[in-house]
């Protein structure tokens, strides 16, 4: 099982490789480690890696998957990064991230395409509908584009973040 974990805007990816009981060995960013874990009280875990003892507390922050970390010295912000956060966090993006490439953040199928190369498409219309994890997802033009290229077509699969419409 492997997490991509967000830890004070830092991404590291951590792999349980094998657990018994309370002792694990997990795998953060392909260094190995092993440990003993006991939850203490709830959001409270006590952890044993190479005989040294960590205390540390976990506090839900906004969702099941945001947390403040806080150990003796130090507080992390840690989020847990999945394929739905990733989309969430896509479809978030605010006016200034408006770029000249159309992408999808997970892999999918094209369902429809709704321009052709040479539209001028105004602000909020629809260039591309992608079928992922059973969800249809509409791609609009945050701003008055013209299409430029268009690299799919309609029942393609698609890579996550593979360029789909170059616009202008």
């Amino acid at each position: 099982m492997s997490y991509e974990v967000n830890i004070n805007d830092k991404i590291s990816t951590i792999e349980l490789l094998n657990r018994d009981g309370n002792k694990v060995k997990i795998a953060m960013d392909g260094k190995k480690y092993d440990a003993d874990i006991v939850m203490v009280e709830k959001g409270v875990y006590s952890i044993i890696m190479d005989g040294i003892s960590y205390n540390i507390e976990l506090i839900e922050n906004n969702s099941s998957k945001n947390y403040v970390v806080n150990t003796l010295y130090e507080s992390f912000d840690v989020e847990i990064v999945d394929a739905e956060s990733k989309y969430l966090k896509s479809r978030k993006k605010d006016e200034g991230d408006d770029t000249n490439v159309i992408s999808t953040p997970m892999p999918g199928k094209v369902v429809k395409i709704p321009v052709k190369v040479g539209d001028k498409v105004k602000a909020g219309k629809t260039v591309i509908i992608i079928s992922a994890m059973k969800m249809e997802s509409e791609y609009k033009v945050k701003k008055d584009r013209l299409i430029k290229e268009i690299l799919v077509k309609e029942g393609d699969t698609v890579d996550g973040n593979q360029p789909l419409i170059h616009i202008e």
